[in-house]
């Protein structure tokens, strides 16, 4: 992936990047010093417990700021104002999620992640940074009950784990009735959405540029439910 001129220092990465997450100015063009220092300390963790947990193929500082971070603070442009419940489906190391709680600290957010070793580190990082109002739920969306045990949300993100057509599926019962379901998508997003076709399914495309890269575009998709 082409990437603008490095820049060494990590902090001043974040910075940069932070402002060219344009339309969402309020949040990210003057961050607190305390969300810099987060994710330096999210960073930092992520690269320890990835030498044993394999969280991540990414290694440098660069693509894991980037690729995960500033990719995942892209979801800022679908969400709304206000106190929101949001569920991150398959989420990983934390992404989108652990990205949107540092900067909207205001949400109440659900990791749902069914590996043992990720959701372990998901616990360690919630408490290593002092997160409030996020829950970690150890199991797939497709785990029978699974439904029964949540209380629906406003809000319900994946960061690509399905296609478009199986992400409504799966997630649309879990999403309170007004509520969205938001995902990013490569180049390929019109492939997909092609299969909504005929379908009575209203939903939006954003198109967005990744922060510190030359030509790399994310298409977000807003499915109302």
């Amino acid at each position: 992936m082409p990437v603008m001129p490095i820049i060494n220092n990590v902090e001043e990465l974040l910075k940069k990047g932070l402002a060219e997450v344009s339309g969402i100015d309020a949040y990210l063009r003057f961050p607190a010093p305390e969300q810099i220092d987060a994710f330096v300390a999210y960073l930092t963790e992520l690269k320890k417990w990835n030498k044993a947990y394999n969280l991540t193929s990414l290694k440098t500082d660069e693509d894991i700021i980037i690729k995960h971070f500033l990719d995942s603070l892209l979801y800022l442009k679908a969400i709304p104002e206000g106190r929101l419940r949001i569920a991150d489906i398959g989420s990983g190391a934390g992404f989108p999620g652990i990205p949107l709680k540092i900067i909207r600290p205001d949400i109440e957010l659900s990791l749902i992640e069914p590996s043992r070793k990720k959701a372990a580190f998901l616990r360690h990082i919630i408490r290593h940074l002092r997160l409030k109002g996020v829950e970690v739920i150890e199991k797939r969306i497709e785990d029978e009950g699974i439904q029964g045990l949540l209380i629906p949300f406003d809000i319900v993100l994946t960061r690509a784990l399905f296609s478009i057509k199986d992400f409504i599926k799966k997630a649309s019962p879990i999403v309170k009735k007004g509520g969205l379901l938001v995902v990013s998508k490569g180049p390929a997003v019109l492939e997909e959405l092609d299969e909504l076709k005929g379908s009575t399914i209203t939903y939006s495309l954003l198109p967005t540029a990744l922060p510190l890269t030359s030509d790399v575009k994310r298409y977000i998709v807003i499915i109302k439910v």
